[in-house]
Order: structure tokens, then C-alpha cells, then sequence
């Protein structure tokens, strides 16, 4: 079995361990929940205050000129695209990952009422995260489609002739199961449906090529693996050959393809950003840019293919030590074991006590999150492992913790079971 020792030993020889400096963790914290919130980086606060002394403080409105705010969705989009697999000018920072959802879907939707009429069914995963679930279900509802939920095992067969979009999340928020991006996009495109692909657990902790997959549109999160902080402005991607055969939903003015000319009709601007809408939050996407150059800060050191064989190695370790060190006490790895498989996180489940599990490890320093089960999957306690600052020493010391936790039947205390409004 794997050592203390030895985890350090790996630690000395990590390539990607001076990223760990980008960011500010507290001492003693050994933080896995990158895929919920990713940790502040180091120049953020700097930033920020920069933006709100100097930029809005000093400078006020002329900063959208000297300080490229109103570029802000471009020049961010533009680096987020280093990292999906998407070329410069095809992605923008704006929104939320819902709000983005809601306009790839229906434009998606408005597509393939074009070119397909007689389709009229979106597909998606019965156990995707609930807002593409509502988002899609409200669409559904607004265009008298049909929402069709199926198990990941069943998309094939799922693909009918009625399916119009099958949208899907890359990794699953709940299990860490990753889809191969290509081949479940050429499945769809055989079939004759279009694809979206939302990489909230995706972007920044394994790599991703939109291109490469020949993929349609997809959406993002800014505040897990990109470190852009709570409530970050998300992402939105459209292949080319999708971008200007729509109005995008919310056309609002900054997708205007003159918003200071204040004509009282609607131009839409030319590619993806007419996928702009509302006047871009200009301090969150400061920071949200912060986030961003601490993942690109990786490629001199190998980029997103080093951060992945990173992630692959912390996440294996995990489950190992779980699986050799918790025996015995009824938790299980349901992440799958497969590495192409595998997204930047493991999940374990507990038929009892799953959430008193995670408060006593949070009480111990070791920061997880909780997910509640259904009548498929007891409860879930997610760790997700960001390579840019997670150690090796810290997964061991993370499983000596919930060893601790166990054997001493400490999560049983009445504290741990009180239910927080955040889980």
C-alpha cells in the first residue's frame, strides 16, 4: 500500500507543484471541492481592487475604453477557449450557466425546426444536474416538445428519429462518469440530432477539444475548475457553422452588432457574440480572468495533458486508499475505476450517514461536499481533485482523516446530522 512517505516522494517530483503558490489555502486545509468552488487565487484580491480603486474609483465610465471593459467577454472567452478545444473568437464569458443553456438550447432547437421539422425531442441523462434538467423542461414546455430522460447506458438506443438535441453534462456532477465527447457526438450527428455539451466539471480539470469532436454548441461554469470565484460569469461556445443562423433568445444589447449606434431594431452582432446579452458584470469578470490564467499558468508545464495525468494519479490514489484503508465500514467508490472514464473527482456512497460523514471531515479540515441519493444510488460524498494545488500528501492525509471519522464513529455525533441550507 501506498505511504505517507511516498506521497511526498511524488509531491518532490511533481512538475505542476510551483502552481500551488498561484493560490491562497488556508494553512492546515486540505481542500477537495474544486468542483464546486475552486480556491482564490493569489492575484484576485489585487485585481479586484485594482478594478474598483482605480479603473471604477479614478477612472469611472472611461474605463470601458482604457480599460477594456467592454472587451472583457471576448478577451476571457478568448482564453477559455484555450482550454476547450475552441479557437479564438468563439467563446464568451457571460452569464450564467443556465442563462447560457437556455440560449444554445434554443437556438439548437430553432436549427433543427429548420432543417428537421418533424423532430421534436430533446434527450438528456436522467441523472444530469438538475438545472439543465428544468432549463430544458421549461423549453420543452415553451415549444410543445417532449423532454426524454434516459440512464447514460441507454443513449444509443434513445437516439430515435424524433430526437431533435441530446444534450448532455461531460462529466457527471454526482459520479465523476465521463462521456467520450467524440464518439457520443458522432452517435448523435448519425442519428440526425444536434448536440450540447455543458462542461461545468469539465473545463480546466480534464481536457476537452469542441473542435476535435465536431461538437455544436456547449456552455460552462466559471467558479469550479476555473477558479473564478462564487457566482462567476459562465461560458458559452457555438460551432461556426451553427453561430449565425440564429438569434440567439436574449438579444440584448452587447450582441447588438452595433450596441452604441441605439437603433430601436435589433442587428444581431456576427459570430458568438451575439451570445453576449446584458452589460457584462465588469469585477466578476476581472476576477473570473484571475481564475483562468491560474489553468493556463500549467502550459509551459505541460498544459492540460499534464494537469490531466495529475488528476488521473490523485484520483486513482483515492479510491485505492478508500478501497484498502475504510474496509469494512460501507463505503463504496462508484467513480468509475477506468481512467478515460473518470473525471477529475471520486464519489463514494453510505447507505447511512453520508452527510454527518462529510460535516466531521469538514470539522477535521478535510473540505467535501454531500449530494443527496434516489432510489438508484444511496447518498453521495463528492471529493474533486484540482491538480493545480491538491498534493498527494493531502489525498493520504485526507483518508487518514476519514478513517479517523470512522473508526471512532465520530460522524454519529447529533452536530454533524444537522442539515446546513448549502450541503
Amino acid at each position: 500500500m501506498t505511504t505517507r512517505q511516498d506521497c511526498l516522494a511524488l509531491d518532490a517530483d511533481d512538475r505542476l507543484a510551483p502552481l500551488r503558490e498561484l493560490f491562497e489555502i488556508p494553512e492546515g486545509l486540505i481542500y477537495l471541492d474544486g468542483n464546486s468552488l475552486g480556491v482564490l487565487p493569489r492575484a484576485t484580491p489585487g485585481r479586484v481592487q485594482q478594478v474598483v480603486r482605480e479603473e471604477w474609483g479614478r477612472d469611472l465610465i472611461r474605463s470601458w475604453n482604457t480599460a477594456g471593459w467592454i472587451d472583457l467577454p471576448r478577451r476571457v472567452g478568448d482564453k477559455i477557449a484555450r482550454l476547450i478545444g475552441a479557437l479564438a473568437g468563439e467563446v464568451v464569458a457571460a452569464d450564467s450557466t443556465s442563462v447560457n443553456l437556455y440560449k444554445v438550447l434554443m437556438a439548437a432547437s430553432h436549427i433543427a425546426r429548420q432543417d428537421q421539422p418533424a423532430r421534436r425531442v430533446i434527450v438528456s441523462e436522467r441523472s444530469n444536474f438538475p438545472t439543465d434538467l428544468y432549463i430544458a423542461e421549461s423549453l420543452a414546455r415553451e415549444l410543445g416538445w417532449t423532454l426524454q430522460l434516459v440512464e447514460a447506458d441507454e443513449l444509443q438506443t434513445a437516439l430515435t428519429d424524433e430526437v431533435a438535441v441530446l444534450m448532455l453534462t461531460h462529466v457527471n456532477y454526482r459520479t465523476g462518469r465521463m462521456h467520450d465527447m467524440a464518439a457520443v457526438t458522432r452517435a448523435a450527428h448519425a442519428a440526425g440530432a444536434l448536440v450540447v455539451w455543458d462542461l461545468a466539471h469539465s473545463a480546466g480539470a480534464v481536457p476537452v477539444d469542441l473542435r476535435g469532436a465536431d461538437a455544436d454548441f456547449a456552455v460552462g461554469c466559471g467558479y469550479k475548475y476555473l477558479n473564478g470565484g462564487p457566482g462567476a460569469p459562465a461560458f458559452v461556445w457555438v460551432h461556426p457553422r451553427h453561430a449565425e443562423r440564429f438569434w440567439q433568445p436574449l438579444a440584448g444589447w452587447m450582441g447588438h452588432a452595433a450596441p452604441f449606434r441605439f437603433s430601436p431594431g435589433y442587428e444581431p452582432a456576427p459570430g458568438i457574440s451575439r451570445y453576449l446579452c446584458g452589460t457584462p458584470a465588469v469585477i466578476a469578470m476581472s476576477a473570473l480572468e484571475c481564475g483562468v490564467d491560474t489553468v493556463l499558468a500549467a502550459e509551459p508545464l505541460g498544459g492540460m495533458a499534464a494537469l490531466r495525468e495529475k488528476s488521473i494519479a490523485l484520483t486513482t490514489l483515492f479510491a485505492e486508499l478508500v478501497e484498502a484503508r475504510c474496509a469494512g465500514h460501507g463505503l463504496a467508490v462508484v467513480s468509475p475505476r477506468e481512467p478515460r472514464l473518470r473525471g477529475s473527482q471520486v464519489c463514494l456512497t453510505r447507505a447511512e450517514g453520508a452527510y454527518a460523514i462529510v460535516q466531521a471531515l469538514i470539522s477535521r479540515q478535510v473540505v467535501g461536499d454531500f449530494r443527496a441519493g434516489d432510489e438508484r444510488m444511496p447518498d453521495i460524498l463528492r471529493f474533486g481533485f484540482t491538480p493545480l494545488y491538491t498534493r498527494f500528501v493531502d489525498v493520504w492525509d485526507a483518508v487518514e482523516q476519514l478513517v479517523q471519522v470512522m473508526d471512532s464513529g465520530l460522524w454519529r455525533e447529533a452536530r454533524f446530522h444537522q442539515r446546513a441550507a448549502v450541503t
